[in-house]
């Protein structure tokens, strides 16, 4: 029978997905790692969000009509807080390690989970991931620059009010409607900063080919195979699966950017992948609703 009707018969094809997104996605960030001597990490974000809103709104040709003002809200804030959550991102890109950034960007859906969790277990795992943060500093907080910590703790704090609009977003719009408004408001926001600092480098064709493929694969690409992936995934199985995106980032980081990690440093993203992991075991079926993405 199909996939549709028994989402397990899918499941290794489902894991394929994922861990496809996931290689799309860091390597994505990788590449516009190498674009922000020429447009900046603001312009890199402006080039990201515009063209993913182009190619979504292609796509999903949603409907402006029929919504409430509560619905419009809920997008507005959406995208902004998606414009504000890439932002933070990449500028924690420009003076942190790919898998660093990702690392400590991930603690914001962490914290979403274990407060969903609301088990002694889930305080554990919060624990074991302020263990690895400490060790991400590889035995010392001066290697680490703060402003590029600050910027990524942003990031995650903005992941996490990102997961709860998405879900408001995704039960006031159908489909992938929400998601291309919001992500073309994202756009918005940052067109002035973008501009300002990528300046006339937004001129030359081959900067705007490359900022299209890394829209391509950081957001287009992943966005299709996650909502493909969670046909045939349970939400729960789906999320520990996510939870490696600071392997995978540490590694696109040091094949791509020839970034090399200190072993404690390691140690510290293998330990907040295991509390990513325990803290969604432990949230059980309230974490499902909070992680999900819309679509």
């Amino acid at each position: 029978m199909s996939a549709a009707r028994t989402p397990a018969s899918g499941a290794p094809a489902a894991v394929g997905l994922v861990v496809a997104g996931l290689v799309c996605q860091e390597g994505g960030a990788a590449i516009a790692v190498t674009l922000f001597p020429h447009v900046g990490a603001l312009g890199m974000v402006m080039l990201r969000l515009a063209f993913s809103a182009l190619i979504l709104l292609a796509v999903a040709r949603p409907r402006l009509r029929g919504h409430g003002a509560n619905a419009w809200r809920d997008v507005i804030v959406f995208g902004v807080v998606l414009g504000t959550m890439n932002g933070l991102f990449y500028l924690a890109l420009q003076r942190l390690p790919l898998g660093v950034t990702v690392t400590i960007e991930v603690l914001g859906p962490l914290a979403l989970s274990i407060i969903a969790g609301r088990r002694r277990s889930s305080w554990l795992w919060a624990g074991v991931a302020l263990i690895g943060v400490v060790a991400l500093a590889g035995g010392g907080w001066d290697r680490l620059d703060l402003l590029g910590v600050l910027c990524a703790l942003g990031a995650a704090a903005s992941w996490a009010i990102y997961i709860l609009a998405s879900a408001r977003v995704g039960a006031a719009f159908p489909r992938l409607d929400g998601l291309a408004i919001a992500m073309a408001i994202g756009a918005v926001v940052s067109l002035p900063f973008g501009i300002v600092q990528a300046g006339a480098a937004l001129l030359r064709p081959e900067m705007l080919a490359l900022g299209a493929a890394v829209a391509l694969l950081s957001s287009t690409l992943p966005y299709a195979f996650e909502l493909i992936a969670l046909r045939r995934l349970p939400a729960a199985a789906f999320a520990i699966l996510m939870s490696l995106a600071p392997a995978v980032a540490a590694l696109a980081g040091w094949a791509l950017l020839g970034q090399h990690l200190a072993w404690l440093e390691i140690v510290g993203i293998v330990l907040v992948i295991a509390a990513s992991i325990g803290a969604v075991r432990a949230a059980g079926r309230r974490v499902r609703d909070a992680v999900e993405p819309i679509g």
